[in-house]
């Protein structure tokens, strides 16, 4: 006959031996649905790009900004904003810090080493000119032997052999606002060539308007799509399959309509 102290110390050892199991094993579910929580983190740069990416508010917002957001949204990630200055972007996208940028494929020194979404929008390169100059510049050749403002660090691709052969002279500027600046206080200046939308952005919010004239075709136009690295494969196949749908179904016209 088994006598009773025995058998309520042997269950009392039980429970005592299972409870750093059942701990152990509760934490673990813990710490798995911590790690299984989908972060995308998306660089937005300090100084943002509008009407793509506006950062000037207490939360982001623009074009870039809110398609991602609805997309990243609906395919259960959470989006973190986060702001790398241009130079340090790629390498910091290739070492994982970041997960995804705005990017052209045509501004990408190396783009083999990264993988690209389809377009979300169309980038229109276009030549702004004060109108108290009475001059309008349609092509890269109605500029040979003259000066263009430019936004340093960038690549234009359809300008750039003009500028190393110095048929047309580039004078760079840090801020899209300057560009507009030096174009209606600097005499040595003759155009400047800026994305039709973040031009008519900026005129509109300084009250410019009526000061500019645009080119009246484009000098190039480039898809900007999500730049994200090699291994972002299946990822990059679920954004753009939203991407299609929003497009198809009138949202991304809507988040477009709310910048122009």
């Amino acid at each position: 006959m088994k006598h009773p102290t025995l058998g309520w110390i042997t269950v009392f050892t039980r429970r005592f031996v299972c409870l750093p199991f059942l701990l152990m094993f509760a934490l673990a579910i813990n710490t798995a649905s911590a790690n299984d929580a989908k972060v995308f983190r998306f660089n937005i740069s300090p100084n943002g790009y509008p009407p793509y990416m506006i950062v000037d508010q207490d939360a982001p917002s623009g074009i870039m900004w809110d398609v991602v957001s609805l997309i990243t949204e609906r395919l259960g990630y959470e989006i973190v904003a986060k702001k790398i200055p241009r130079k340090r972007v790629d390498q910091m996208l290739l070492d994982g810090y970041i997960d995804g940028t705005s990017r052209a494929i045509e501004w990408t020194q190396n783009p083999d080493d990264f993988l690209f979404t389809e377009p979300v929008v169309d980038v229109q390169e276009v030549f702004f000119t004060p109108k108290s100059t009475g001059e309008t510049y349609h092509s890269p050749e109605d500029l040979f032997s003259k000066t263009v403002v430019a936004h340093l660090g960038y690549i234009y691709p359809v300008l750039e052999p003009h500028f190393e052969s110095g048929a047309i002279k580039r004078f760079d500027v840090s801020q899209d606002r300057d560009m507009f600046n030096f174009l209606l206080h600097g005499d040595r200046f003759d155009a400047a060539v800026v994305d039709l939308l973040v031009g008519k952005w900026i005129l509109k919010n300084e009250g410019l308007q009526d000061q500019f004239a645009v080119s009246s075709g484009d000098i190039s136009s480039y898809g900007f799509r999500i730049m994200l690295r090699k291994e972002a494969r299946p990822f990059a196949d679920q954004f753009n399959a939203e991407l299609a749908r929003i497009r198809k179904s009138g949202e991304l016209a809507a988040i477009l309509a709310n910048y122009r």
